[in-house]
């Protein structure tokens, strides 16, 4: 068996993995063709990482142009703690008001805890300036190095 069988995640424990974490290193493809690499904060919507920014950001352009994106959401420091979901994909456009106030909703609520007169206010005016992303799964890459330990340790 390939080392990468060996270290690949069942679909729960990528689900699980996604759903602990909110930072998710995303990946668009410039003018140019070379990468453009942020870090972005998301929530898990029917099972899609998804994201809110600015109409305006270059990511935003990015993604008019060419929906194609990787996502890699990783944890761990050691090697035998290293685990991963790389996802590749397109990006589908979420222009809806109410839609794009959600998510942010989704997001600022997995940060800060329940929303306040203040946090709200702030959703309401950057959902304005905001569009929304789900990020449609074509293939999924997933690594758990601890697979690699003798069992019992």
């Amino acid at each position: 068996m390939k080392q990468r069988d060996r270290v690949a995640m069942s679909a729960e424990e990528v689900a699980a993995l996604l759903a602990g974490h909110r930072k998710v290193q995303l990946a668009t493809i410039s003018r140019d063709g070379t990468p453009h690499l942020v870090a972005m904060y998301y929530v898990m919507i029917d099972g899609q990482i998804t994201f809110w920014t600015y109409r305006s950001s270059q990511k935003a352009r990015n993604l008019a142009r060419d929906p194609r994106v990787s996502c890699l959401v990783e944890t761990g420091e050691q090697y035998f703690d290293l685990r991963g979901v790389q996802i590749q994909g397109a990006a589908r456009c979420i222009e809806d008001p109410a839609a794009v106030r959600d998510i942010g909703r989704q997001i600022a609520g997995s940060m800060a805890g329940p929303g306040t007169g203040a946090l709200e206010e702030y959703l309401q005016h950057a959902a304005r300036k905001r569009v929304g992303y789900a990020v449609q799964p074509s293939r999924v890459i997933s690594w758990d190095h601890s697979k690699l330990l003798p069992a019992g340790r």
